[in-house]
């Protein structure tokens, strides 16, 4: 346990230092766009990420996301702050600690109807551990840093 928690807050700082923000600072964006590319939607209507087209796109909030279809794109304009994630797609349980750590796709939950993501599943697996603590300690903290 000690040595995962050692583990992540040196990634934590490595990441921190590299991560990527959006022009507007407000979502973590690499050059493949908002999650890394993937479909904001399909979490929530395929209970799993799927690959945006690149054909099939918009701009919102300062950077591009990519959907799998246009429906997807038209339920993410109806509501984006719905299918967005939370914390500006930045890692969950890195907000929890206080720090804005880049995520990846694939380590994600959905909790009271919001996407969260994290920087991998390992972290995904702590975070599991105390998803509702979690999130109140992030929510907290990335008040304080907004």
């Amino acid at each position: 346990m000690k040595p995962l928690l050692i583990f992540f807050f040196t990634i934590c700082i490595v990441a921190v230092a590299t991560s990527q923000k959006s022009k507007n600072g407000q979502f973590f964006t690499t050059k493949e766009g908002a999650i890394r590319g993937y479909d904001p939607v399909s979490y929530f209507t395929e209970n799993q990420p799927v690959k945006g087209v690149k054909t099939i796109n918009l701009n919102w909030n300062g950077s591009i996301w990519y959907f799998s279809s246009e429906s997807n794109k038209k339920m993410f304009e109806a509501n984006p702050e719905k299918y967005a994630p939370q914390y500006g797609g930045y890692c969950a349980y890195g907000w929890a600690k206080g720090y804005a750590v880049k995520t990846e796709p694939d380590a994600w939950a959905i909790v009271g109807g919001r996407l969260y993501l994290n920087y991998d599943k390992g972290v995904q697996k702590e975070w599991d551990e105390d998803r509702l603590g979690f999130i109140q300690k992030a929510d907290s903290n990335f008040t304080l840093n907004k």
